[in-house]
């Protein structure tokens, strides 16, 4: 089994990593800005357990199949940037009421929650970063190495879900003091587009 050090050295690097500026991060900071706490949260949510499915694409070895193969890389790239823009089209045309309702905001949370899964899993960077990173801490002579990985795996979700969750009400304090002005409304959502159509734009070219 990972011995308490490793462990240790894992969710420290892990919390560093997580904090660092990337289209994830981002992405939930501008959720929770443009439509508030609850959105800001099912987007953490939707993140962290996006991660579960690419601890299992590690296991199972498809993420080494994308980092050996450039076309499946590009592929999922293009698949997961196309959808980022859809995602930020969407919000430019949504709209935007100040009051939705507990069933709507119930509903939009739902939505934002899966779309969140989606573009994580369309990530193909996380993938390799998976494949990458959490080897450093198996080692064979311990015990099961798909073992250790899905045990790094859950306490990676953890880890982003108390991280994402930490900027996630952050933003949506934010959001609170902006909509004091009704018409910001309009201008968050169609900032919060433009900015997830440039996290998709930037997935086609970096």
């Amino acid at each position: 089994m990972i011995s308490s050090h490793q462990f240790f050295l894992f969710c420290l690097t892990s919390i560093v990593l997580i904090f660092t500026p990337g289209p994830d991060i981002i992405y939930v900071l501008t959720r929770g800005v443009a439509q508030g706490r609850n959105a800001a949260l099912a987007a953490a949510a939707g993140f962290s357990l996006g991660n579960i499915g690419h601890t299992l694409l590690a296991i199972c070895g498809i993420s080494a199949i994308l980092a050996a193969s450039s076309l499946a890389f590009m592929l999922v790239k293009i698949a997961g940037g196309a959808y980022l823009i859809f995602i930020g089209v969407k919000l430019w045309q949504a709209e935007t009421t100040l009051a939705l309702g507990a069933a709507g905001e119930h509903k939009g949370s739902w939505l934002i929650f899966r779309q969140s899964i989606v573009a994580n899993l369309l990530n193909p960077k996380v993938a390799i970063f998976f494949l990458a990173f959490f080897p450093q801490f198996i080692h064979p002579a311990q015990g099961n190495p798909a073992l250790q990985m899905f045990i790094l795996g859950l306490t990676f979700v953890a880890l982003t879900m108390l991280c994402f969750s930490v900027v996630a009400l952050t933003a949506g304090m934010l959001n609170t003091r902006l909509l004091a002005c009704p018409s910001m409304s309009v201008w968050l959502h169609k900032g919060a587009g433009t900015i997830l159509i440039l996290l998709g734009l930037r997935l086609f070219w970096v």
